[in-house]
C-alpha cells in the first residue's frame, strides 16, 4: 500500500541517515546549543535540521531542542553533532554557577569595600 505512514522508526532511522551515536566530541543535556552567524542561507538540509538551526539561534540547552522537536534525546544528538560537524552550530558546556559572577556583584563588593 502507499502513502501509509513508515512508522516513527523507520523515520527516525531516515532522519539520522541510520546512525545511533552522535559523532565528535560528547556532550551533556545541559550543554548550550547556538547557530552560527551564517552569511548564507543553508541548502540541502532536512526540516529538522532547520528547525534546530532555527531554534538555536539564541542559546539554548540540548534538552530544550530535544523537547521543541518532539523527538528522543539521542536522535537530537545525532542531529547536533551532524550539524557542529558541518561549521553550522556550537555546543557548549554550561559554565558551573559558582565560578559565574556577575559585574553587579563586583560593583556591590567594590562599593562595600570603599563604605569601609
Amino acid at each position: 500500500m502507499t502513502g501509509e505512514d513508515p512508522g516513527p522508526l523507520v523515520r527516525l532511522f531516515g532522519v539520522t541517515g541510520g546512525r545511533a551515536r552522535p559523532v565528535g566530541e560528547s556532550f551533556d543535556l545541559v550543554a548550550i546549543v547556538t547557530t552560527v552567524d551564517m552569511p548564507f542561507e543553508p541548502v540541502g538540509l532536512m526540516p529538522e535540521h532547520l528547525e534546530v538551526l532555527s531554534t538555536c539561534r539564541r542559546p539554548t540547552p540540548v534538552a530544550d531542542v530535544a523537547a521543541h522537536l518532539k523527538l528522543p534525546l539521542n536522535i537530537t544528538r545525532v542531529i547536533l553533532s551532524e550539524l557542529r560537524r558541518e561549521g553550522l552550530l556550537t555546543i557548549d558546556r554550561p559554565r558551573p554557577m559558582g565560578k559565574t559572577i556577575d559585574e553587579r556583584i563586583y560593583r556591590e563588593v567594590l562599593h562595600g569595600i570603599r563604605g569601609l
